[in-house]
């Protein structure tokens, strides 16, 4: 096998394997934060906002959106139990591995 097509072949293996890795933690505190819909409020109290960021690419190799949106609601989740907030609602749309949230308390508002 030539060096061209043994480069090509560990770098597409590399890259679907970068490609589905989750590299953020649920922290304990966060396990309890629910993703809800802005109609699932109802009288939760707003506690403010979060940006949440994760890498969307490895250097030139685009991560699967189904794992960069799964780190995006771990990190919010994260923040949210920092907050002290039980529930986050999206703000916006996932660019670029970030979206914004709203971080609530529905439990004992």
């Amino acid at each position: 096998m030539n060096t061209i097509v043994k480069f090509t072949t560990v770098a597409l293996l590399s890259a679907s394997l970068l490609s589905a890795c989750a590299w953020v933690d649920l922290k304990p505190q966060a396990e309890k934060v629910r993703i809800l819909a802005a109609q699932e409020i109802g009288r939760c109290r707003e506690l403010g906002r979060v940006s949440a960021v994760t890498a969307a690419k490895v250097g030139f190799i685009a991560r699967g959106k189904d794992t960069v949106q799964e780190e995006v609601y771990r990190l919010a989740r994260n923040n949210a139990a920092e907050m002290g907030g039980d529930s986050i609602v999206s703000a916006g749309p996932l660019i670029d591995g970030e979206q914004p949230f709203k971080v609530y308390r529905c439990i004992n508002p």
